[in-house]
């Protein structure tokens, strides 16, 4: 028996395939518009969320403390943030001067004579004061690192140029590279890598941070000249092994002043 051939669609099917593809494309536009708004507010909404938290927190702190003959019946937002700008900056001259700087140097004293807290005291103080100098070298560039094993590359930040006993104790010169770890870039590994081995980009210090803590989701564009966007700093031969093959490393010069 021989299958009868297949019918043409008569017009009434063709209008009903073509109203619920014209459903179907209505409501995956609805759905395109809802991700787009969700993407537009949500880092809006989120940023005044998180800004007004912090001032209001701010403000409970440094105003509830406040003498009652200097508290307001009338709150007034970000006020305790002005206060506390305004406190720190009034201590900052006071420090920058001869008494000033005699009564931390005093203060410091009394604190290096307690074990524990000295030790917080001072790695806090060198952290504050890495991030604050105005010449740190804290996050100065933006590098590729062969890490962790040959063929896998990671994003990492150079915080300067190696010193001391590490740098003394190598055969070539290395550079601080510190490597953050997703999502949360403050946690993260201190590599001491030889300065040919690093690949600099030119992506911002800003632009690596949003793609560490956006896990790869947030892609800056390539700020190279079009003409060598396609050029590879990085190569594999296809005969090499893809365990034991050697790669090809087209390096970017770190810059000696690093």
């Amino acid at each position: 028996m021989t299958a009868s051939p297949a019918r043409p669609p008569t017009g009434k099917t063709s209008k009903k395939r073509a109203e619920k593809a014209r459903r179907m494309t209505f409501g995956a536009r609805l759905r395109t518009y809802f991700f787009a708004g969700v993407l537009v507010t949500a880092p809006i909404a989120i940023t005044f969320f998180v800004a007004w938290t912090f001032i209001e927190f701010v403000d409970r702190k440094v105003v509830g403390n406040l003498p009652q003959a200097y508290q307001v019946d009338l709150p007034v937002p970000g006020i305790g943030l002005l206060l506390l700008v305004v406190l720190l900056t009034i201590i900052g001259a006071f420090t920058a001067g001869y008494l000033g700087r005699l009564l931390v140097r005093f203060g410091e004293g009394l604190v290096q004579r307690v074990p524990v807290v000295r030790s917080i005291h001072g790695a806090l103080k060198q952290i504050i004061e890495t991030i604050l100098a105005q010449q740190s070298s804290a996050f100065r560039q933006v590098v590729l690192v062969e890490y962790p094993r040959r063929g896998m590359w990671a994003l990492g930040f150079i915080t300067g140029v190696t010193e001391g006993e590490v740098q003394n104790l190598t055969e070539d010169e290395v550079i601080n590279v510190f490597l953050p770890t997703t999502p949360n870039p403050t946690s993260g590994f201190l590599l001491f890598v030889p300065r040919q081995d690093l690949v600099v980009l030119d992506m911002s210090v800003e632009d690596g941070i949003k793609m560490i803590i956006s896990g790869g989701i947030f892609t800056p564009a390539d700020r190279r000249p079009k003409e060598v966007r396609k050029v590879p700093l990085v190569t594999a031969s296809p005969e090499d092994d893809p365990i034991q093959g050697s790669l090809s490393v087209k390096k970017n010069p770190v810059p000696t002043e690093v």
